[in-house]
């Protein structure tokens, strides 16, 4: 008899992982993930990408959607009664207590080379640190945050033109037969504990993180590319720059000054270093390529972008 599987996962970073599970003919027998969501500007009551992928291929499991697990009897019942022999989680968004944590073990697949960082934004930390890889990280769940033993682990090359949604894309992949793997293999496996002390904590990521100056180039560029998706960069003016690649990191200018207008882009320089850009979007207005932009504005080579 197969093993009984509950997944727990929200984003489509946990879609490709549960698509590969079904795929490969596991039995899983309940999808926990959170609460409808209002979005846009009409507020529209938006299931989570994984529900939404179970509703458009029809797939009949139980999904339960609690707002909270701590403290959640009804839950910790529920689960219980699917009797499951894995519990496997990615990104579910929740935190899960030790009622749920003694049902069976519980794996997490974590988007990072666990112990670097820890929590909740672990692709764009590795890409603000120029990291050379990341990866994902198979870990056996305890109470602390993406503390638990090592089950296994992949690595992914960070190449220079990797930016933030494509790190997800291609680590949801990698997550996904990392599961596999693990599931496979589990019986055999022997958990490797953490060395807390390389550890590091990274954050649920605020808006205000976006705003970036031209003080640095590289470090512009490193924070466009970890941020590009959500909620990506913007100057104090609120003006966003898109489509940014790195010209030199070395050479000083005068922060913001129009280097040159090119046939598809414009290259600014920072105090260190200079950019390429090809996109720019003013507060409330549409996107516009930066050529057109700035002939809009009248700027000219030698004029400061602010």
């Amino acid at each position: 008899m197969s093993k009984r599987i509950v997944f727990m996962g929200t984003p489509s970073y946990a879609t490709v992982i549960f698509a590969k599970l079904l795929e490969k003919n596991f039995n899983v027998v309940a999808l926990f993930t959170q609460s409808d969501k209002k979005v846009g500007r009409k507020q529209e009551l938006t299931p989570p990408h994984i529900k939404q992928y179970c509703l458009d291929h029809n797939i009949n499991l139980p999904i339960y959607q609690p707002q909270r697990l701590r403290d959640n009897q009804e839950m910790v019942d529920a689960l219980y009664s699917l009797k499951p022999d894995f519990i496997v989680v990615a990104a579910y968004g929740q935190i899960l207590p030790k009622s749920i944590l003694d049902i069976a073990p519980c794996i997490n697949l974590h988007a990072s080379l666990l112990p670097k960082y820890r929590g909740a934004s672990p692709i764009q930390e590795a890409l603000l640190h120029d990291d050379e890889y990341t990866g994902v990280t198979a870990m056996l769940m305890e109470e602390g945050l993406d503390t638990g033993d090592i089950l296994g682990f992949k690595y992914l090359k960070i190449t220079p033109t990797l930016e933030v949604a494509q790190a997800f894309e291609t680590l949801s992949h990698v997550a996904a037969d990392l599961t596999i793997e693990t599931l496979n293999h589990f019986s055999s496996l022997n958990p490797l504990p953490q060395n807390s002390a390389l550890s590091s904590l990274c954050k649920k990521i605020k808006k205000e993180e976006g705003e970036v100056d031209f003080s640095d180039a590289k470090a512009l560029v490193l924070k466009y590319k970890a941020y590009s998706f959500w909620p990506g960069v913007f100057l104090s003016s609120g003006l966003k720059l898109k489509g940014i690649t790195l010209v030199d990191e070395t050479l000083a200018h005068q922060a913001g000054e129009i280097l040159a207008i090119n046939k598809e882009s414009v290259v600014v320089g920072c105090a260190t270093g200079a950019i390429e850009i090809k996109t720019l979007q003013a507060p409330s207005k549409k996107e516009l390529s930066s050529v057109d932009y700035f002939r809009g504005q009248r700027l000219q080579v030698g004029d400061i972008l602010a």
